[in-house]
């Protein structure tokens, strides 16, 4: 009988620390197709503003303001996750977000694009804010980096055939034709976003207003300022790498995104359980090195060979990086707390990304190209510095 008891007890553990349940698995599959839309445009928004008649400070502007309306709607997301429910933020964004990428077809001019990216910078907002939440409730506590490191792959799919299937369709088929296609993937994600069981809301408004109000989870900072400084290089090769290596003459851009994103799932196949078992300490410096090296190689690039030989460095530190700092934002947010978390996590993310792509697009037009990824590297090097700080600190 006491085996009997064991085995059963054993079992329920097994049942209760499962990373793949049916909902986990469409938050998996939503998140895939909505970032594989979302993927699509970011080599191709360049080309059409380019089409547009925008230059390189245009393109830095409207690649960048979608990140800053992404970045203003999170904290409202975050605080509407625990008031209002996971589900219905979630199916909110995924609307914006497809009716957003669908008008891309039919801009006429690069005002109606720019407010459109405002838009969109909303819809995004909301569905990467809420997906990651709902990924952290259904991922066992004991479990959480390595079922992080699994919900990224979704993402990290998407991005191995997102850019480069966006630049092909850019050579067969119009930008018309292309926004429509990526906002049918946006549906599909929807499709799937509405047969997930969400984790009940127990809390109102008024509720969470009289415990805190503010913008960001305080546990959440230090992480989330460390993710800040490394995907500013986010900004500088989303936006500007396909019209770097058309400058130099150098071919084989679309593998370029796909050697990245096939390194980066390598990466978050073991990355995750490293941070379980050992912490940020074992993943964080040597995943920014890879990260610094990668840049220096970017800023030099010779060749297609050094262009594949950085995608691959860049793709495994990142691929390190990034599910360690989110699980590391999560873990010591109080549980009503886990969506501004996320929603403080992303912030950051979103605000590296506009400020590298503005700021980037201002060097890039008086400096070249080139310095892009000099800037990209000391950002990554200040990061590491800013890590043995924090270290130091918190220790004392």
């Amino acid at each position: 009988m006491a085996k009997q008891s064991n085995a059963a007890i054993s079992g329920a553990n097994q049942d209760t620390e499962k990373i793949w349940s049916r909902d986990f698995l469409l938050i998996f599959l939503a998140n895939f197709f909505i970032f594989l839309g979302f993927q699509m445009t970011l080599p191709t928004i360049p080309l059409f503003v380019e089409h547009l008649g925008g230059n390189d400070q245009l393109i830095g502007f409207v690649v960048g303001i979608f990140t800053f309306s992404a970045l203003l709607i999170r904290p409202y997301a975050g605080r509407a996750l625990e008031t209002k429910g996971r589900g219905s933020i979630y199916m909110t964004g995924l609307v914006i977000f497809v009716l957003s990428v669908g008008s891309y077809g039919f801009a006429l001019g690069i005002t109606f694009l720019f407010a459109m990216r405002i838009v969109q910078g909303i819809g995004w907002g909301y569905s990467t804010t809420a997906s990651g939440t709902i990924a952290t409730d259904l991922i066992p506590p004991k479990r959480r980096g390595e079922g992080m490191g699994y919900f990224g792959l979704s993402g990290n799919l998407a991005l191995a055939f997102g850019p480069s299937l966006g630049l092909a369709l850019t050579e067969a088929i119009s930008f018309k034709q292309l926004f429509l296609f990526c906002a049918l993937l946006g549906f599909t994600a929807l499709l799937l976003a509405s047969r997930i069981h969400y984790k009940k809301v127990e809390k109102t408004e008024r509720e969470v207003t009289a415990e805190k109000w503010d913008f960001y989870e305080k546990t959440a900072v230090q992480p989330s300022l460390l993710l800040f400084f490394i995907t500013v290089t986010f900004g500088g090769i989303t936006s500007f790498l396909p019209l770097y290596t058309t400058q130099k003459g150098i071919g084989g851009i679309q593998w370029y995104f796909l050697i990245f994103a096939l390194a980066l799932m390598l990466a978050r196949s073991f990355a995750g359980r490293l941070y379980d078992k050992k912490g940020h300490r074992a993943v964080f410096i040597p995943g920014t090195l890879l990260i610094l090296i990668a840049m220096v190689l970017l800023s030099w690039l010779p060749s297609s060979l050094v262009m594949f030989i950085a995608a691959g460095l860049y793709g495994i530190g990142f691929g390190s990086v990034q599910p360690a700092l989110q699980a590391w934002s999560v873990q010591n947010a109080p549980m009503n707390r886990k969506g501004m978390a996320n929603a403080t996590f992303f912030s950051f993310f979103d605000l590296g990304v506009g400020i590298g792509a503005m700021a980037f697009g201002q060097i890039g037009h008086w400096l070249g190209y080139g310095s892009i990824y000099i800037a990209s590297a000391i950002s990554v090097f200040f990061s590491i510095l800013l890590y043995v700080y924090l270290l130091w600190f918190n220790k004392h």
